[in-house]
């Protein structure tokens, strides 16, 4: 049975990364490749510590989300993602030119991602939800602009859920 996907967007097929179909990679590589974390990550550490210092209260990888948020505020249905700039196409259209070794296989996967980007967070604001994307390295800058964010974010959302009693 073939898998439906919502808002009638067909899936951009990505090649399976083996040397069977033309991909090469050194064993210095894939130990680098190897360390890469999908969830845990410095950036998000900070921002989460951030929040935490602020009395800020959250839950972390929710898998009952779309796309499985870094971290959730269900109170105030917020969900965040910390995105890696390489993995998740920031500046795609220039560094998508640029990009030279097994392009066949990391142009697709790239733009892959970023339409489940997509997809994840149409779904989260049809479910009610806010989505905020940050990206790694700018988190990395210092977290206090994205936490003052969030926390702007909050304070709208309790004017909103509890109308003031006059």
């Amino acid at each position: 049975m073939a898998k439906e996907y919502p808002y009638n967007e067909k899936p951009i097929k990505v090649p399976s990364f083996a040397e069977s179909g033309g991909y090469t990679t050194t064993p210095q590589r894939s130990r680098i490749m190897a360390k890469i974390r999908g969830k845990n990550t410095k950036p998000e550490l900070l921002l989460r510590k951030a929040l935490w210092k602020r009395n800020i209260r959250f839950r972390i990888h929710d898998k009952s989300l779309p796309g499985r948020p870094d971290i959730v505020i269900k109170k105030y249905k917020l969900a965040i993602f910390v995105d890696g700039e390489f993995w998740h196409g920031k500046n795609w259209e220039q560094k998508k030119e640029k990009m030279q070794t097994n392009r066949s296989f990391w142009v697709p996967k790239i733009e892959r991602n970023m339409q489940k980007d997509h997809l994840h967070t149409t779904a989260l604001k049809d479910m009610g939800y806010a989505v905020f994307r940050f990206w790694a390295d700018e988190l990395m800058s210092g977290p206090d602009a994205f936490v003052n964010q969030v926390m702007l974010y909050i304070e709208t959302a309790k004017e909103v859920r509890i109308p003031s009693q006059h």
